[in-house]
């Protein structure tokens, strides 16, 4: 099969990033760097730790899922030299490999790098891959195209100080209109296009919303403006990020998000928070190019021959549910199923191939686990589903009841309850076998996470399920939270399901049915099923269903999990972005050096807000290793602030000529201008030698022994 060609240049910022990971990675294997602080690393280059032992699951961050042919060929590629073959598909419009060796990643990077793809900040507690509506740019109902704002808004956050030891990470989402197909309400920045009038002109700008998230406690996002010009989106994200850095919960992990600083302080206090950043920000606006010309504009000539579709039954499905008219007259988009988002490395290829044979090459990862093409011409349909149908992507009913959608979770997911994807199938199958009608039906969607985190986005749909479990006896029953009435209305309202009942996971199909039957006998007809559940309460869902989650009678088999031949055990592994750190003082020590060292390099290169980051950074983290030194707490930026004056100023054992945080958070209200920022820069130098010379003297009274620290506190 064709090989895809290569560009032989890797970025020389991708080039620095494979090296110092190589250099890592053999410093972690001689015992020469502590497992937690080289996961905490690890995690920002893309390499997360799988449920089985000694492998990893690498990730890729694809900005709004756009790739080409060649680079899905690269990976594919890729994924049969050095993983299990597979490539995965997640809700966030990345792709993931699973079962890579430690010491293969930096490989698998340079070869990625060199098809223009990146692995940097697509874990970790960073700004994360920045989603989109697969739709943007062909989508009739849009203002404008969102995707230049979202590869600007990536590369402008990408590597940049802010975000590269934050205490949680960060998720935004662009919409290409006011339907918010990229779900918005959930994630920690939301933007809708809109379009106003100024001065005789239009002016681009965007709904923003902050704070959403989904998981354990799941919160819409607040509006933060209902138009924020286009050129101040930027701003806004950095100036809400050094707020959320600053005083974001660190020590409480599951609380160290967005969402629950906003809820802590008050939407008002956040805004006004916000509002005191923006001196320090280098670009009080940030002027994006609308029009990029790298995006394709057309596809093949519609000249194709005809042919007839090798099972007309699907394909007059697949066209209802899969094809759907452009905004660009004389085109389709296709949006393509691909079950639990797997595609194996063979398969790839040849999608590719026909990619290139039939639609522009410029392919789109969906929210859903699927893929969108672009720009196909009518008279290429017929083929096209056959060259789809002979690689097993022709399933008809994208986004409909049918297309299931969950997360890896007890497959290889640390954090897994119970399995997800084995109930999918098993759910998918019941649909099309008993509810063939509903494959092209969309009015209720079924999401299923392994654990409550919600990587299978449960809490955004209309009917949800998560890994959970029973314990009855001495056994435990691996079970499902059901949730339901949650997701995108069609005019665009966005909802958080509520939780109903915990039922045996053997039981969902079942509760499936019995919920299929309550909504079309007793909702009115072109009743919307969330404002049914609405209507009804969950206090009746329960009623429906209360008699699936009686104990009393569990059968041999339902101790089983779907898959298995033997009883469940609960199994649940230590998540990648939390967990206990053991460290010491003088590392801690170290990160503040290199950090103040790097401030100084940036200087040297005129990136003079940057500098001023990374100095107060160095500034906050050497003053953690002093009160770490005293068993003083530091969950978040401001309070190290705020105790290093208590416990280490105010008792004379470092002197600062102003309050220290006084001192420090001069970076909110001066630009950074070179002379703010050179001296800025000198004073968080000359703190850190103070802090080194306090704590060689603390080192000295106690007989050269560094102190040991065992705890979540270091993170902040």
């Amino acid at each position: 099969m064709e090989a895809a060609t290569r560009t032989n240049v890797i970025p020389k910022a991708d080039r620095r990033d494979i090296e110092e990971l190589e250099r890592r990675i053999l410093a972690y294997q001689r015992g020469r760097e502590d497992e937690e602080r080289f996961k905490h690393y690890r995690l920002t280059r893309g390499v997360y730790g799988q449920r089985q032992f000694g492998v990893q699951m690498f990730r890729t961050k694809i900005p709004y899922g756009r790739i080409t042919a060649r680079q899905l060929i690269a990976l594919a590629d890729i994924s049969e030299k050095y993983t299990n073959g597979r490539l995965h598909l997640t809700t966030r419009q990345n792709i993931q490999m699973h079962y890579v060796k430690l010491a293969d990643s930096p490989a698998i990077w340079r070869e990625m790098a060199e098809h223009g793809l990146t692995a940097r900040e697509a874990c970790g507690n960073t700004v994360r891959n920045l989603t989109a509506s697969p739709l943007a740019g062909i989508d009739p109902e849009e203002p404008f195209d969102v995707s230049p704002y979202v590869q600007a808004s990536f590369e402008y956050f990408l590597r940049n100080p802010i975000c590269q030891d934050m205490g949680r990470k960060i998720k935004p989402a662009f919409s290409s209109s006011d339907r918010d197909s990229a779900f918005t309400y959930f994630h920690d920045f939301g933007f809708i296009p809109r379009l106003r009038g100024k001065e005789g002109k239009e002016e681009r700008g965007f709904k923003v919303v902050v704070g959403g998230g989904l998981g354990a406690v799941s919160m819409i996002a607040h509006t933060a403006y209902e138009f924020l010009p286009a050129d101040r989106i930027i701003p806004f994200m950095e100036a809400a990020i050094r707020v959320f850095d600053r005083y974001g919960e660190r020590e409480k992990r599951m609380k160290a998000r967005m969402k629950f600083l906003i809820k802590d302080l008050g939407f008002d206090r956040f805004m006004e928070l916000v509002e005191e950043e923006f001196p320090a920000i280098a670009h009080q606006e940030y002027a994006i190019r609308p029009e990029d010309p790298t995006l394709a504009t057309s596809g093949p000539a519609d000249d194709f021959e005809p042919v007839k579709p090798i099972d007309p039954t699907v394909y007059a499905s697949w066209l209802k549910t899969n094809v759907i008219e452009q905004k660009q007259p004389g085109y389709r988009a296709v949006r393509i199923r691909v079950p639990l988002g797997n595609l194996d490395a063979e398969q790839t290829r040849l999608f590719a191939a026909t990619v290139r044979r039939f639609a522009a090459d410029d392919i789109r990862l969906t929210v859903n686990q699927g893929m969108l093409l672009r720009f196909v011409p009518p008279s290429a349909l017929p083929q096209l589903f056959n060259a789809l149908y002979a690689i097993n992507l022709a399933l008809p009913g994208f986004e409909s009841t049918a297309d299931v959608m969950a997360c890896p979770g007890t497959d290889t997911c640390a954090l897994g309850v119970t399995n997800s994807t084995g109930l999918a199938t098993r759910l998918e199958q019941l649909v099309r076998e008993e509810y063939p009608e509903m494959v092209e039906d969309n009015r209720i969607q079924i999401k299923i996470s392994g654990c409550m985190n919600a990587c299978g986005q449960h809490m955004a749909a209309n009917i949800g399920f998560h890994g959970s479990s029973i314990r009855v006896g001495e056994k435990i029953v691996p079970a499902m939270q059901v949730v339901l009435g949650g997701g995108i209305t069609p005019d665009g309202r966005g909802f958080i399901a509520d939780k109903v009942i915990k039922l045996p996971t053997k039981r969902i199909p079942e509760a499936v049915r019995t919920l299929f039957a309550d909504y079309a006998e007793a909702a009115e007809a072109g009743t919307y099923y969330n404002d049914y559940v609405a209507a009804k309460g969950k206090r009746y869902f329960y009623g429906l269903l209360k008699d699936l989650g009686q104990t009393d009678t569990v059968a041999d088999d339902e101790y089983f999990d779907w898959g298995q031949d033997r009883d469940y055990r609960q199994e649940i592994g230590v998540g990648e972005c939390a967990g206990v750190a053991l460290d010491v003082v003088g590392t801690i020590l170290q990160d503040a050096r290199e950090t103040v060292e790097d401030a100084a390099a940036a200087v040297a290169t005129g990136r003079y807000a940057d500098a001023a980051y990374h100095a107060y950074r160095g500034m906050v983290v050497g003053a953690k290793a002093l009160l770490l030194g005293q068993d003083v707490k530091c969950n978040t930026h401001i309070g190290i602030l705020t105790d290093f004056q208590t416990y280490c100023v105010d008792t004379g054992i470092l002197a600062v000529a102003t309050s220290f945080p006084d001192h420090v958070l001069r970076i909110k209200r001066q630009d950074p201008e070179e002379a703010f920022v050179r001296q800025y820069v000198r004073d968080a130098e000359a703190f850190l030698r103070q802090v080194i010379e306090v704590r060689t003297r603390q080192l000295s009274a106690n007989g050269g022994q560094d102190k040991l620290v065992i705890d979540n506190y270091y993170k902040a």
